[in-house]
């Protein structure tokens, strides 16, 4: 295959994730130009194929590590190796680069992954609403650093990196105020992290909520959560550290754990980081779990727990990122739902399996953009409406 001088160059910015608009489409034009049979391109004969072939899988790593936001290209015929390692790489990187995508056999389209949707959806951040002992509320992403009220003896701050923190003083903490109850609630698109009077750390994902007493008292310290949040737990082992769900209880003495309790997924799921937990639900015998291990709770009621759980794939909502290890499209969806604030209409069936990670801060076009690499599905924002087909 011969490549226009013309073309060249635009290659060379594909790569280096510095191609224009009018570029790509230049290079989607040509790209398009050839028919659907098999291009077969000579390598010089001094080339050596296995060196070839690890030449350009380095140089395929090293762009997936590096451009991240690049627009990829999806491979639409078969190509030989050893080939031209410039055109290799930008037809390659379709695979390998970021989302890997594929529906069960089936082939994908042959077309670019471009989005051309004029309206976009931005990304959630710290937005929660603290509800008062006295049923007053407290819009936090609103509200200046510093002190946000006084229960009593106990103070409530909002301190300059967003995070929401209790000061107790104990001494002079009165019997009727220990008892109060605060909740915090986030939205869809929102998130928020807290520290509790007792020094236990909580993030609480988008379209979650947390309920407990400002100042902890007495033989237990217990919480309630919807939705989704992670624990680092102060140590007291006097003292015992409980979350309850709808439909669960997670016993702790001190340990970093999440806990995934939307009502729209099959199960709730408890994932242990560090230290040890007991999960109860109903009557069935609890289970204990070692780091590393996953115990989910069906709708029925039935403890399963797994080994060699993916912590990074479970802490990457907590950690500024969406990670899926053939995650199915449905599944990417309700997450992309709450972070972005929008519904999900289906017009189709479309079964589809995702390996792969983006930044929670980028758009959710951006989102869109990786997942259409596959050729399989579309996406069509109208307002606050995701319309997916295939």
């Amino acid at each position: 295959m011969h490549i226009p001088e013309q073309i060249q160059p635009i290659l060379d910015k594909y790569l280096s994730g510095k191609i224009t608009s009018e570029e790509l489409a230049t290079l989607n034009e040509w790209y398009n130009s050839f028919d659907d049979s098999i291009a077969e391109i000579e390598a010089p004969a001094s080339v050596d194929e296995d060196s070839v072939r690890e030449r350009i899988h380095k140089r395929l790593l090293e762009s997936i590590r590096t451009q991240r936001e690049l627009t990829v290209i999806k491979p639409r015929r078969r190509w030989y190796i050893p080939a031209v390692a410039s055109v290799l790489l930008v037809f390659a990187a379709a695979y390998f680069l970021f989302f890997n995508a594929k529906e069960e056999n089936k082939q994908t389209k042959n077309e670019f992954a471009i989005i051309s949707n004029k309206t976009d959806l931005a990304p959630g951040g710290n937005k929660a609403v603290l509800i008062l002992a006295d049923g007053s509320s407290v819009i936090l992403d609103s509200t200046s650093n510093g002190i946000i009220t006084n229960q009593g003896n106990i103070e409530i701050k909002k301190l300059s990196n967003g995070l929401l923190a209790y000061s107790v003083n104990v001494k002079e903490v009165a019997e009727n105020e220990a008892a109060f109850y605060n909740t915090i609630s986030t939205p869809r698109g929102g998130q928020y992290q807290i520290t509790l009077s007792d020094g236990t750390m909580v993030w609480l994902n988008a379209a979650s909520s947390i309920r407990f007493p400002v100042m902890f008292t007495g033989a237990e310290r217990k919480v309630e959560i919807t939705g989704e949040a992670y624990f680092e737990v102060a140590k007291k082992p006097a003292m015992p550290f409980k979350v309850k769900t709808a439909s669960s209880l997670v016993e702790v003495l001190g340990t970093h754990f999440n806990i995934n309790a939307y009502d729209d997924e099959v199960s709730v799921k408890t994932t242990l980081i560090e230290g040890k937990v007991k999960v109860s639900a109903n009557n069935q015998s609890p289970r204990f779990l070692l780091p590393g291990q996953q115990s989910g709770i069906s709708k029925e009621g039935k403890i399963s727990v797994i080994n060699n759980t993916d912590i990074e794939e479970v802490m990457a909502w907590k950690n500024g990122r969406f990670q899926y290890s053939r995650a199915d499209l449905k599944t990417i969806l309700r997450q992309i739902s709450r972070w972005y604030d929008v519904d999900v209409e289906y017009r189709g069936n479309v079964n589809l399996h995702f390996t792969g990670q983006l930044p929670r801060s980028v758009t959710a076009s951006k989102v869109f953009e990786k997942l259409e690499m596959t050729g399989e599905v579309h996406f069509k924002i109208e307002g606050k409406k995701i319309i997916v087909s295939p």
